[in-house]
């Protein structure tokens, strides 16, 4: 069992760089080349890369909620708002959700974060 995740571009790198020392494995949008991408086309890039999209942008929920309702897949988002949740308990949360489950177990699904 193993989750790798893609962060957007509204995430801190505390949060990714706090990842990484634990083992996980992130790709950031920056990184990718994807920075100033469009948000629809930031969670098909994470789905076609099939790691979970980790955003803190509000906006994927509309997106999610929209996909959810078409019946269109997506790799599967964790979203957590800026102002409730912290930095330590983004990071401690997404390594669980990394190590505890399947990126099939999250496809097409949400979690908010703090779990």
């Amino acid at each position: 069992m193993s989750v790798s995740l893609y962060v957007d571009q509204h995430v801190r790198s505390e949060v990714t760089e706090g990842l990484r020392r634990r083992g996980i494995d992130v790709l950031t949008a920056y990184a990718d080349g994807r920075a100033e991408a469009e948000d629809p086309f930031i969670l098909d890039r994470a789905t076609e890369l099939k790691r979970i999209l980790f955003t803190q942008d509000d906006d994927f929920l509309a997106i999610a909620a929209e996909r959810q309702r078409r019946g269109i897949g997506f790799a599967g988002i964790v979203y957590g708002h800026q102002l409730g949740v912290t930095i330590g308990q983004c990071i401690e949360d997404l390594e669980l959700i990394c190590k505890a489950c399947d990126a099939e177990e999250l496809e097409s699904r949400v979690v908010h974060l703090p779990l």
